[in-house]
Formats: structure tokens, C-alpha cells, sequence
């Protein structure tokens, strides 16, 4: 079991296929939902393909698509190629995105002999569905599930597991549990091809560096299959409980829409100029701060806008390599987080300016936010969980207070654009309080850094993120000494820890790319240019064979673990990409 996997999606629901043509993992009715396909946990739900006789195998996306091809070849010369994706395309004035997935299966050569099984599972591996058969399909109906399983291949082979000859080609398409207007080969062939232009037009539009153009493209067709677009929330991933580490129990259902994540994913597709994706979150975001009426905001929600995410852990999957326990829901929700009432302000922020959106907003969106920036003034020197979520340790943190100043910051520039004289001077003032607070608690002459924490000792990667949020210039030598701290003391070869204390589960043991990422950046920020985009291109080397990446990666065998993919790490890719690439002018 490993995360070389591809991913598959449409804004409504996603799925994981690993390189033999496996699913692995995929839930209904959307990201977060029950998960009939469920391998990857250690489950039997999945939808799987034996070939005789395979020698050889190879995974590929088609070019600037989401449309994955899995090619299987057998001693005897045949030849196999899968083709998986999920219907997304403009259909009538709208998007077409079903809760869907379509599997074709194209003879390139010879005649292989297949074996296709169809198990899904229902109750987080408790109970296997039922199949009910039709002449052309299998329906699987429970209580709070249905879907149907159209094909053109033989219904009884795939009931009985018994591999048979595949002479034609054949198509599987899974969704609503209804007939078809057309042949499934008709209809996939279709939806393929309008699903190719969408994905091509798309990624046409992106405004990507001049360097790593396919890692970024990869990277931003990743991070668009993360959101939920019915309502504009975005997953941290599409997984639950992929662990840190094997046997670290930092097992988590990332299935949910941090306000932090969310805002990292805006920022690098808008930096691509993917401004959909803004549109969408803008939407989200303002009702959360309807929600909060100027109170608590949840660091966490679910993509429905969710406030109750209550965590308990699912007893019939043994976990990802067996190192359990697989968790549905997350706690965090319950944290109190002060860096969230910055990542509200920051996630909206360019909308103010930006003439490009259909709808800009005006001085009644920016009235609605004020009240964040009153939570963020009133929280910063409070304590809190802090970025990485502790359960039972809280501090002063600095990266919390450096979001919260944030919020205050980009309040004052939104006023100012909107001609409030008395509240840009209002909100600066605010800002400039918390500013010469964290200089003054957040600084440790000793250590020659920016701490995790007010008065603390211990070195944190997020503060890396000051220079990026414009608290700091990069050329201050407060800045330079917190990254050379950071090299020295959370760097291991060209990884980044995000700390090494001990917290609720131990120390960790395996280096958070996101800090990577963040570190490269900021050794940019600093002229050490070349240093970092040696390091960048090491980072890039964990990619899967398809160029993803999960939460953490092993420093001594590179291996990817985490949940996956994770929105932070594939910001990274266009973060860093963007800042270290040569410019078009250039070349032209």
C-alpha cells in the first residue's frame, strides 16, 4: 500500500485509483460522504482490475486534463489502456458535474483477459452493498446510498469475479441510479471529449511562470479538483487518516474546509489568475462571518458550511498499512485558532481590487468583516491551539498573532480603497498595536529569532510566513536571523520540519512539505536564490508518478505519507514555482 495514486474528480465527488487501475478510495455523495470504495483504509470496497499475464504498467494524465490513463501490458503482447475521469463540462448555461465516474477500457492490441471486480462497501467497511442486477447494470441501494453501475460489459463476469477475453472495448458508468439515455460507449465517449475541452480550456487560461509549467499545471488542476463548487468550500484533502508516520495515530479526516488551507489554495490559483475559484470561496466565506455575528469562527467547517464535524473513529477499517485508527469528523473544530480571523480577511482581500471579478464587492461586504477584525484585535495576545492544531497545549502563538494583525492590516488598505478615511485610520491603528506587540513578545534575543511563541524558546516554521503576508520585509535582519534559525534547527537535508518539540503524540518524525515549501520561499526571499531552486527541485522529486504530493515525506527514504493530496503541498508547487522561475521576458 503506498500513495502512488491518481486523482479523479469534477467539484462533486473525487476518486483515488492506484497504478494497477484499482479505486482505492471514493465517497458518495460528495467528498466527505461514505466511502464505498474504501482499499486504501485497508477496506473491501473497491472496484478493481486483474490482468493475465501483465508484465508492465504505466499511469499518465492526458495532457492538462484531469483525465487519468492507466496502460496495462501482458507477456502475450496485449495491450490495455484504462481511461478514468469524472464528467465536468458547460452543459446548458451551467456546469455538468454529477456525482459520476466513467471507466473505459480500450483494446490497443491482442486480446486480454481480464478479471473486473465490483465490491463496494457501505458503514466505513462494516457491511458490502448488495448488488441488485439489471440486464446492463447493477444497482447497489441502502438506506442513505444508491447508484447504479451502467456497462456494456458482461454483468455476470463482473457479479462472479471470472475473467473473460476482452475482444471490444467496454465502458463502465457509475452514478444516479437511473437509466441512460444512450449506450454507456456513447455517452462516455461524449462526456470524455467535453470533459478534455474543459480541463484544456481551463488550464489554457492560467497565467503560469515561465519554468516548471507542467508541475504547476498539475498542481492547479489538483488543488481546482479539491473544491466542493455547490457551495465554494475547499478539502485540505481528499483523504481521512492517512498517518504521519506509520504507527504515529496522527490519523485525521482531512475531508473538511480549513479557513487557513482554503485561503493558501485562493491565493496561489489566484496568483495563476484562476479566479473562479475566488468567486466561489468569497461566497463561502461571508457566510461563515454571517454565521459568527461577530463572535468565535470555527477554524474548520465542513463544505456544507457545517459547524458540527464531531470526531469518532470508524471500527470496522483497520487503517492505511494497518497503522489506524481511521478517523470520520475532526475535533479541530472545536479548537479556538486566532489565526483564522486573519485568513478570513486575507482569503477576500484581492476581491476588493481585482476588476476582473463579475461582482466586486463594496463598503456593505467590507461592514460585514469589520467584525473579524474586532475578534482578531481583541484574540491576538490570547492564547490559542496555533497552526498546527495542539489538543492540549496552548500558548501565545506567534503565527496566530501575526494573522490577527493581518486582518487589521488588510482592513485599513480595504477602507482606504473604498474611500473610508476614519476606518482605514481606525483599522491601521489596530495594526500597528499588534505589529510592535509581536515584535517586542515574539522576538528571543537569545535564540536570534521569531519564536513559536510569545516569551518562548522553541522555533516554529510557520513565522517563516511574515515576509510573505508583508508583516516583514524579507531584508530585515530580525527575518534573516529567524531563517537562518530555521535552517539550522528544523532543516534536515532539503526538508523542513514545522517544529521538533514534543506535542500531544510525541516528536514528529516526518517533515511537513508545506514548511518546505515556506522555507524555499523564504531562502528566496533572503538572495539565496540558488540554494532554493536546488531545494525546490529536490521537493519536486517526492512527487508521485503523477506529480502529487501528500501532507509529510520520510527524510531518509522520501517516501510520501499523509493524507492525500494535500491543497498546502500543491500550493507550494505554484508558490514556489512563481517566485523562482526565470520570466517570459526572457525567452521572448
Amino acid at each position: 500500500m503506498s500513495l502512488d495514486l491518481g486523482v479523479v474528480g469534477n467539484g462533486t465527488v473525487a476518486g483515488l485509483i492506484n497504478s494497477r487501475g484499482d479505486y482505492e478510495w471514493f465517497c458518495l455523495p460528495r467528498f466527505d460522504g461514505e466511502p464505498v470504495f474504501n482499499k486504501l483504509l485497508g477496506g473491501g470496497g473497491t472496484f478493481t482490475v486483474w490482468m493475465e499475464g501483465l508484465t508492465k504498467r504505466s499511469q499518465t494524465y492526458d495532457r492538462n486534463t484531469a483525465i487519468l490513463r492507466t496502460r496495462m501490458e501482458a507477456e502475450d503482447g496485449a495491450i490495455l489502456e484504462i481511461v478514468d475521469f469524472a464528467p465536468r463540462f458547460q452543459h446548458k448555461g451551467r456546469t455538468f458535474r454529477p456525482a459520476s465516474l466513467v471507466r473505459r477500457f480500450e483494446v490497443i492490441s491482442g486480446a486480454p483477459q481480464l478479471k473486473i471486480s465490483l465490491t463496494p462497501e457501505t458503514d466505513w467497511g462494516g457491511r458490502r452493498l448488495k448488488p441488485i442486477r439489471g440486464v446492463n447494470h447493477v444497482r447497489f441501494v441502502d438506506e442513505e446510498l444508491s447508484f447504479r453501475v451502467t456497462t456494456d460489459a458482461p454483468v455476470s463476469y463482473i457479479l462472479t469475479e471470472t475473467s473473460f477475453i476482452l475482444d471490444k472495448d467496454v465502458t463502465f458508468i457509475l452514478g444516479a441510479d437511473e437509466s441512460l439515455t444512450d449506450s454507456p460507449g456513447v455517452i462516455a465517449r461524449d462526456w470524455e471529449e467535453r470533459t478534455r475541452q474543459y480541463w484544456a480550456k481551463w488550464a489554457r487560461s492560467l497565467a503560469i511562470p515561465f519554468e516548471w509549467q507542467d508541475e504547476v499545471i498539475r498542481a492547479a488542476i489538483t488543488l481546482k479538483l479539491c473544491v466542493f463548487e455547490e457551495t465554494g468550500g475547499i478539502v485540505a484533502a481528499l483523504t481521512t487518516s492517512v498517518p504521519e508516520h506509520e504507527g504515529s495515530s496522527r490519523n485525521w479526516d482531512y475531508r473538511f474546509c480549513w479557513i487557513r488551507d482554503a485561503y493558501f489554495t485562493v491565493t496561489a490559483l489566484n496568483r495563476l489568475s484562476g479566479m473562479g475559484t475566488l468567486e466561489h470561496y468569497m461566497r463561502w466565506v461571508r457566510n461563515i462571518v454571517a454565521h459568527s455575528k461577530g463572535g468565535h469562527i470555527q477554524p474548520v467547517y465542513g463544505i456544507g458550511l457545517e459547524a458540527d464535524l464531531t470526531e469518532d473513529v470508524a471500527p470496522h477499517l483497520p487503517g492505511f498499512r494497518d497503522s489506524g485508527p481511521v478517523r470520520r469528523g475532526n475535533q479541530a473544530a472545536e479548537h479556538i485558532q486566532h489565526d483564522v480571523y486573519g485568513q478570513v480577511v486575507l482569503g477576500v482581500a484581492q476581491s476588493f481590487f481585482d476588476h476582473r471579478l463579475l461582482a466586486q464587492p463594496g463598503i456593505a461586504e467590507f461592514e460585514q468583516l469589520e467584525p473579524v477584525g474586532e475578534r482578531a484585535f481583541a484574540v491576538y495576545d490570547t492564547p490559542d491551539a496555533g497552526i498546527w492544531e495542539f489538543r492540549t497545549i496552548a500558548h501565545v502563538h506567534t503565527s496566530s498573532a501575526i494573522m490577527c494583525w493581518a486582518a487589521c492590516d488588510r482592513l485599513s488598505l480595504i477602507a482606504d480603497r473604498l474611500g473610508l478615511e476614519s476606518r482605514a485610520a481606525y483599522w491601521r491603528e489596530r495594526a500597528d498595536i499588534i505589529h510592535a506587540t509581536i515584535l517586542d513578545k515574539a522576538w528571543n534575543d537569545d535564540v536570534k529569532a521569531f519564536t513559536a511563541a510569545f516569551g518562548g524558546t522553541d522555533l516554529d516554521a510557520s513565522v517563516l510566513l511574515m515576509a510573505e503576508i508583508g508583516f516583514l520585509p524579507a531584508t530585515d535582519e530580525r527575518y534573516v536571523a529567524t531563517v537562518d534559525a530555521v535552517d539550522r534547527d528544523l532543516r534536515m537535508g532539503d526538508h523542513v520540519y514545522r517544529y521538533k518539540v514534543e506535542d500531544d503524540f510525541g516528536k514528529p518524525k516526518t517533515a511537513f512539505t508545506a514548511c518546505t515549501f515556506w522555507f524555499i520561499d523564504a531562502l528566496y526571499r533572503v538572495g539565496r536564490v540558488e540554494e532554493a531552486r536546488r531545494m525546490f527541485e529536490t521537493v519536486l522529486a517526492t512527487r508521485n508518478h503523477l506529480g502529487l504530493l501528500s501532507e509529510d515525506v520520510d527524510t531518509e527514504t522520501g517516501e510520501l505519507w499523509g493524507n492525500f493530496p494535500q491543497t498546502y503541498c500543491m500550493v507550494g508547487i505554484i508558490n514556489s514555482a512563481a517566485l523562482l522561475s526565470k520570466p517570459w521576458a526572457a525567452v521572448t
